[in-house]
């Protein structure tokens, strides 16, 4: 049997755990909430922004028979012209040929685009409507991009890339510069593509850098590349063709995608691309959901504005990250109330510590739970994603729920000896190992579900530290109680230790883990000695 001493001291952890989980669930929807200062943008006006009209669910540019009808750009670029000068496009198919003609109605100019892949008989399309919309708007054609990241995809060799622009180039108005936009990078790795075009176009997107970069420090980060290129292309005119920063996603080391960030670094680049008088484009204009399928979720928010077309974040004055941080308190309070409720359910103990265990349980799940939905509301797509994740929360709180009677009885100093069914933990562990897999082998673009796992994972490490287990852990428990830190030990050394997410979740797995491995040696313990 444990010692008294050790007794008091798993007491005093267990205690320690449920202030922390409070604690945390209240400064963290109140640090979203706070108004943050910001140095203002130079203008509210932008020069250039990436435009793509597929901003409403089941809109894709992968449909090719998906047509965008002129009277939703001509919407889109009336608002836009309120804000912008010029607008990017992408590609000519889907409808977009007809954004040159709808732009000119508003005196904004068009950085065209080309989209070119591995089809030639989808490029010779592309080309050939390409030409002939330059043609008949080359007053309103800032300049042409034929082709877009196509040699950082992989889909075409630079000679082949080379005689598209060139045709390009012979076919339309001299008047109208051409060029080919890719990640710097890979200008670096291709430097012969640039005496084929009028103008570089490079794109810096300090959050996608193989060593991601800080929103505070990424406008010098950008700034030491672009200084960089114009001596590595001397005398030919540069221009940054992708900038901008994502609202929301999974923390890439230390660069964090957030409103408040996204307007950080937006405002800062406003103001040096204003210093040094360099052609831009920013990326992009509008949300767009459909880049979540290939991206995750940070993919789908690096519009200024939202899918709905609303300004996620002013120009000038301080910024909210979330304006309705409060419904994270008043959730926390509404699941602290449940858990009493509950907790008065065939009650066998007494005292104010016991109420004083489900309050502060209820209200660390309820702001956990919180913070699930709301990462919900931006990753989830169709129904079923939906319907899963709410049934792995569901679930999730059932276990905290059922756990924390349990933990109150404790510390109410009720020696319950009660343990909940083994299958809870089983299927915490395996829903735990399945994601650390995933997350250990393809997670660049995966989330990290921090408010669902908070639940059982907590909630079975305070309670670990108040029992003593009646039974041996199964084997499947104790062999995925081992593989489960292992696994997250991976994505902390993915991101070189920096990101403060992986140390959490890695934290995560031991608080589920660590109870299963001391029952383990606890009872192998006394089958030796029993066996002596």
């Amino acid at each position: 049997m444990p010692s008294p001493s050790k007794n008091a001291a798993h007491y005093g952890l267990a205690w320690l755990a449920l202030i922390l989980a409070t604690v945390a669930g209240l400064a963290w929807w109140w640090q979203i909430g706070r108004a943050v200062p910001l140095p203002d943008a130079p203008s509210a006006r932008i020069a250039c922004v990436s435009y793509a009209p597929f901003r409403r669910p089941g809109e894709t540019p992968y449909d090719i028979h998906f047509v965008m009808t002129p009277e939703r750009i001509d919407e889109d670029l009336r608002a836009l012209s309120q804000r912008f000068d010029c607008v990017r496009t992408y590609s000519q198919g889907n409808g977009l040929a007809a954004v040159p003609a709808i732009a000119a109605r508003y005196h904004m100019q068009v950085l065209m685009g080309i989209w070119l892949g591995g089809s030639p008989k989808q490029n010779e399309k592309e080309i050939e409507l390409g030409i002939a919309t330059a043609n008949a708007n080359a007053k309103t054609i800032r300049g042409i991009v034929v082709g877009n990241e196509v040699l950082l995809r992989g889909d075409l060799s630079p000679k082949r890339l080379t005689e598209y622009i060139q045709r390009v180039r012979a076919a339309v108005p001299s008047m109208i510069p051409v060029t080919y936009a890719d990640v710097w990078e890979n200008w670096l790795r291709y430097p012969q593509m640039a005496s084929v075009v009028d103008f570089v176009t490079i794109h810096i997107l300090p959050y996608w850098e193989n060593n991601p970069v800080p929103a505070i420090d990424a406008v010098h980060h950008v700034e030491d590349v672009y200084t960089r290129m114009q001596h590595v292309f001397p005398g030919k005119q540069l221009m940054i063709g992708e900038t901008g920063w994502p609202s929301a996603g999974r923390l890439r080391r230390s660069a964090e995608p957030s409103v408040v960030d996204e307007a950080l670094y937006l405002r800062a680049f406003l103001r040096y691309a204003a210093d040094v008088h360099m052609p831009y484009n920013v990326i992009e204009a509008f949300d767009q959901p459909w880049k979540r399928a290939q991206e995750g979720t940070v993919g789908g928010y690096w519009g200024i504005f939202d899918s709905d077309a609303q300004p996620k974040f002013p120009m000038l004055g301080p910024v909210t990250e979330e304006p309705h941080w409060w419904l994270g308190w008043l959730a926390g309070a509404v699941c602290a109330l449940a858990f009493a409720v509950v907790g008065t359910w065939h009650r066998s103990w007494r005292g104010i510590r016991g109420w004083l265990a489900l309050l502060m349980a209820g209200f660390a799940a309820g702001t956990s739970a919180a913070w699930q939905l709301r990462q919900m509301m931006f990753a989830c797509e169709g129904w079923w994603q939906w319907l899963l994740s709410a049934l792995c929360l569901a679930g999730g709180l059932a276990i905290a729920t059922a756990l924390s009677r349990r933990i109150a009885a404790h510390l109410a100093d009720h020696h319950d000896h009660s343990e909940p069914a083994q299958w809870w933990r089983f299927g915490a562990l395996f829903a735990l190992v399945l994601y650390d897999i995933l997350l250990a082998f393809d997670g660049r673009y995966m989330d990290f579900p921090m408010g669902l796992f908070l639940l059982p994972c907590v909630a079975y490490g305070v309670f670990g530290l108040l029992t003593h287990e009646l039974r041996m852990p199964s084997a499947e428990q104790r062999f995925m109680a081992c593989v489960g830190p292992v696994l997250a030990i991976m994505p902390v050394l993915d991101e070189a230790g920096m990101s403060k997410v992986t140390w959490l979740w890695l934290g995560l797995n031991l608080a589920i883990a660590v109870p299963v491995w001391v029952a383990w040696r606890c009872h192998a313990v006394s089958l030796q000695s029993q066996e002596a």
